[in-house]
């Protein structure tokens, strides 16, 4: 299995597509803004909402109602991440997939989107409520914790790893 993904990897980046993206620097640096933009959205109305369901920001915004307006927001953040960053992944998709940090930085940031979901899923009926269950602001808890992580492991993955 770990042959095949090195091999898939290996034939990602000498793609000439890929290989004609990741050498042009302008087109790499309007990818780093893309990816950043989307990270920024992404994560930003992310943590509006839980530091709302936490009770320490927006108090005088109802949960469901923020979460309403934020999702779109958050949506469009996580594409935007997605694309830049499986684009910005393929021009070293081998040396991304050796390193071990790499690696623990997706599997946090899918426990942070799976964290996001059940979150999104449930803000409406947690909105309704006299008060935001314990549950749900220990959760919101959690998906800070997991995102910040991502964000720290995110900057740490070039300098430990040689890549980018």
């Amino acid at each position: 299995m770990h042959q095949l993904l090195i091999h898939f990897c290996a034939l990602l980046e000498h793609n000439s597509i890929i290989v004609a993206l990741s050498d042009s620097v302008v087109f790499y640096e309007l990818l780093e803004l893309l990816h950043f933009t989307g990270f920024f959205l992404l994560v930003g109305t992310i943590a509006i909402l839980d530091l709302r369901a936490m009770g320490v920001a927006s108090r005088k915004q109802g949960l469901a109602a923020l979460a309403k307006q934020l999702f779109p927001w958050m949506w469009l953040g996580l594409l935007l991440t997605l694309a830049s960053g499986f684009l910005m992944f393929a021009g070293d998709a081998t040396d991304f997939a050796l390193a071990s940090l790499f690696r623990v930085k997706l599997l946090v940031i899918a426990l942070a989107f799976i964290v996001g979901l059940i979150i999104q899923w449930n803000a409406p009926r947690w909105g309704r409520m006299e008060a935001i269950p314990f549950g749900a602001k220990l959760l919101a808890f959690v998906s800070l914790v997991l995102w910040v992580g991502a964000i720290l492991a995110a900057v740490e993955v070039p300098a430990i790893s040689g890549v980018g």
